[in-house]
């Protein structure tokens, strides 16, 4: 049930740190990753059939930048990452920047003045939804769901989190204090 009496600007900025913490949690994963689980297969599973923990990282940032280049063009989108060839460091470099952009775009969706980002485009595969919290749920469930496969992946490899970060993308009263916001969720 929505509570209408909750002014609009402050559903605005949590949903904005909502999505910073969601930055900050693919960054926790990204900082304590095995590098053996990086481009580790599952034994048993074709190649078409399964991604390495890289290439879904890969995914996840290209899949941010068509989000912003279909959506709002006027952002400077990073570069692209080769799913086959990223690094660690090159894919937790480019999460913050497309991380950052994607911000910046639910910014601008938020704003009092909504005439840069009008519509969301997830792709050519899909039509274009308006601009507003269904974009933002849609963001924040993409980034979760393959923080899921990530974890869940990394555990099947042998090649567990510890379980500090692997509980720590859950306590978000921790996640908004390293980001600097005061007070914690709300």
């Amino acid at each position: 049930m929505v509570n209408r009496a909750e002014p609009d600007y402050e559903i605005r900025d949590v949903l904005l740190e909502t999505y910073a913490a969601n930055g900050r949690m693919n960054q926790l994963l990204l900082e304590h990753m095995n590098p053996k689980a990086w481009r580790a297969k599952l034994p048993g599973l074709k190649v078409q059939d399964s991604r390495t923990i890289a290439e879904i990282f890969a995914h996840m940032h290209n899949n941010r930048l068509v989000w912003i280049k279909r959506s709002a063009p006027h952002l400077r989108c990073p570069a692209n990452l080769d799913p086959e060839r990223c690094t660690v460091r090159q894919v937790a470099i480019a999460h913050e920047k497309s991380s950052a952009r994607c911000l910046e775009m639910l910014k601008q969706t938020f704003s009092e003045n909504r005439q840069r980002v009008k519509t969301f485009s997830r792709g050519g595969w899909a039509h274009p939804w308006p601009a507003g919290a269904t974009m933002f749920a849609y963001m924040f469930a993409h980034d979760a769901h393959h923080r899921g496969q990530i974890m869940a992946l990394a555990h099947q490899l042998d090649y567990r989190l510890p379980q500090t970060i692997a509980d720590g993308i859950w306590h978000w009263d921790d996640l908004w204090s390293q980001l600097g916001f005061d007070g914690g969720p709300r």
